[in-house]
């Protein structure tokens, strides 16, 4: 069965499946099912969490999933000074694993690292972005060559486009590496048996904490 994300492509909250199967019952079933802890912003931030959507191998296995923190984000774009005014973080989680067999036995998966986390946030952010200056039939255009390089920046943490920043991970400072842009900012670094990545607007990452989700049904789904 396929599983709805929370948010669209389009920034509009999607509410059922093909089937009919309500979204936010398979959004949450899919956090359930994940082998390995999810992460959120620590007690400090007191705002709205809500659950977006978990990414998952051929066999089903849950590999990597983001809890949102604030404002839904949607697409910003020329006019929209609304989204211009949202404030949100959104927290990647992806499971810590070596190379592999893939799930159908037909070839070989990647191990994920911090360049895959932060691969998945640097995505995650221009999904809800395009420039002022494009209207939407270029935005396709504009979203594959910006997701190209979000792709090189990704693969290069130690190159000057990234800083390094030092945040707390269930109370423990861990290095992360850091960049900013003028639709948001990215960030990524491990913490056991996982990695983290995220992305923001409107809200700094500069004091932000990251904490285990003790309980992912407190989450809006």
């Amino acid at each position: 069965m396929e599983t709805t994300s929370r948010v669209g492509a389009d920034g509009a909250p999607d509410t059922t499946t093909a089937e009919g199967v309500p979204a936010a019952r398979l959004t949450v079933d899919g956090y359930l099912r994940a082998p390995f802890p999810w992460y959120g912003l620590d007690e400090a931030f007191t705002g709205r969490r809500w659950l977006m959507q978990v990414g998952t191998a051929a066999d089903g296995t849950v590999q990597h999933g983001s809890t949102g923190h604030g404002d839904e984000p949607s697409v910003r774009g020329g006019g929209d000074a609304g989204a211009d005014k949202q404030r949100f973080a959104v927290v990647v989680t992806v499971a810590s694993s070596p190379v592999r067999r893939s799930g159908d036995g037909t070839g070989v998966l990647d191990a994920t690292t911090v360049s895959s986390a932060a691969w998945l946030a640097g995505s995650g952010l221009l999904a809800c972005t395009w420039p002022p200056q494009l209207d939407h039939t270029l935005r396709d255009d504009w979203l594959d060559q910006q997701t190209e390089t979000a792709f090189a920046l990704a693969d290069d943490l130690d190159g000057p486009a990234w800083s390094a920043l030092s945040l707390p991970v269930d109370g423990v400072p861990v290095p992360f590496h850091y960049r900013e842009s003028e639709f948001g900012w990215v960030l990524a670094g491990s913490a056991q048996g996982v990695h983290i990545g995220a992305y923001g607007r409107g809200m700094s990452a500069y004091g932000l904490g990251f904490s285990v989700v003790e309980d992912i049904t407190s989450y809006d789904a």
